[in-house]
């Protein structure tokens, strides 16, 4: 058991870090920079105070700001903890005074360190993980840069052409993405014409050419008035598709990596086997779990990192209601969702259970909420035994 307790509140630039005893005093206090050297010289400080004591290291951040100090503490063998900004939050409540400081804050995070047991250590993931967290959030963040740039599409064509607005769906729509960056007034599309613009299409490899081209000489037919704004709500129009374009490459190239890297991870294979799981999901879901399962020695702590494993909310005489946990991995939850949607379409137990569930009352969202926790024991199972899936009453393959 830890002698001592180390706290870091940690920042982009700088870390405060407190190192308290048994009792609670207070055995240093210092702010370090976030580089390595500095980094180096705190850790060597805490541990020549300890003199062969026991420390015990928590932070409130798990990656980011702290990825250097907890790649360093984990090649040192120290223990670390990660305490959740929420808990130090509302832990601050309960200490003396209403300052906040990043010294009081570390030194909070030391304290609440001291006293619980129920804290997870910080895993370091391997590298395999860590790629993988990182393009699927780089690409998670360019899906919303396309979104965005897609509904400012939409907006600025109702300024002056709204009936090519409402012909084509943007999001799925290539060919009307390109017609826009090179013909985007109806003036410019009636002096094309059909031929031309179907040509013109096909020479961009564009499909349905002539199809594309017949609805915007059509929506260029319904407009004759010119309105004040077109001469450079066109021009902006003609830029944002172009970007579009750009931003639907970035995918594709961001997803060849995300499936090179995923291809790299021992565990894909089995994962992917899970209906359901694309290569996109099965990336995103070894990523927030760090690679492994080393810190779940259950399903059930899988299931509550998730957010698919309800807790109690109960009260005097009143017993038996169970709500979503406050703290839980999002992009995890939303991940288990997406994946059990997508395997009713292809997993005959998934669909049985799912029914099952709609036929007792749940709606639709609660029984895939039920459906992506029972999969959750699968996968875990999967994953702890390094077997692939095999659907409920399919032979297993023979060996050769």
């Amino acid at each position: 058991m830890a002698e001592l307790w180390a706290g870091v509140d940690a920042g982009k630039r700088t870390h405060h870090c407190v190192l308290i005893d048994s009792e609670g005093a207070v055995a240093l206090s210092c702010k370090v920079s976030n580089e390595e050297g500095d980094l180096l010289d705190l850790i060597s400080s805490v541990l020549a105070i300890a003199d062969g004591r026991e420390v015990s290291w928590a932070t409130d951040l798990s990656d980011g700001g702290a990825a250097l100090l907890i790649a360093l503490l984990d090649a040192h063998g120290q223990q670390v903890l990660y305490i959740p900004g929420r808990i130090v939050h509302h832990a601050a409540a309960t200490y003396r005074g209403d300052g906040k400081t990043d010294a009081k804050d570390a030194r909070i995070i030391a304290d609440q360190a001291r006293m619980r047991t129920d804290l997870l250590p910080v895993c370091t993931p391997d590298q395999v993980a860590i790629g993988l967290r990182l393009l699927t959030s780089h690409r998670l963040d360019v899906i919303h840069d396309r979104v965005r740039a897609i509904n400012r599409l939409r907006a600025t064509l109702m300024e002056y052409f709204p009936a090519l607005e409402r012909s084509f769906d943007y999001s799925k729509n290539k060919a009307a993405l390109t017609l826009l960056s090179g013909y985007p007034t109806p003036q410019s599309l009636r002096r094309m014409g059909a031929t031309r613009l179907t040509a013109w299409l096909k020479a961009r490899g564009c499909r349905n050419s002539a199809g594309v081209a017949l609805k915007a000489l059509e929506a260029a037919k319904a407009q004759d008035t010119v309105l004040p704004s077109q001469p450079v709500a066109s021009t902006l129009g003609a830029k944002l598709a172009e970007r579009i374009t750009a931003i639907d490459d970035d995918v594709t190239s961001i997803d060849a990596r995300i499936l090179e890297q995923l291809s790299l991870h021992p565990d894909a294979e089995i994962l992917l086997s899970m209906p359901g799981f694309g290569p996109y999901l099965a990336a995103t879901f070894l990523a927030q779990i760090g690679g492994n399962l080393t810190a779940f020695d259950s399903a059930d702590k899988l299931a509550s990192l998730a957010g698919l494993a309800p807790v109690p909310r109960d009260s005097g005489r009143i017993s038996g209601n169970l709500h979503r946990p406050r703290r839980f991995n999002r992009r995890l939850l939303r991940t288990c969702y997406l994946a059990a949607l997508s395997s009713l379409k292809n997993s005959p137990s998934s669909r049985t259970f799912y029914d099952r569930k709609r036929a007792e009352g749940k709606s639709h969202k609660q029984a895939l909420i039920a459906l992506a926790r029972r999969r959750i024991n699968v996968i875990w199972a999967m994953l702890r035994d390094h077997t692939p899936y095999v659907e409920p009453g399919r032979a297993l393959p023979i060996a050769a």
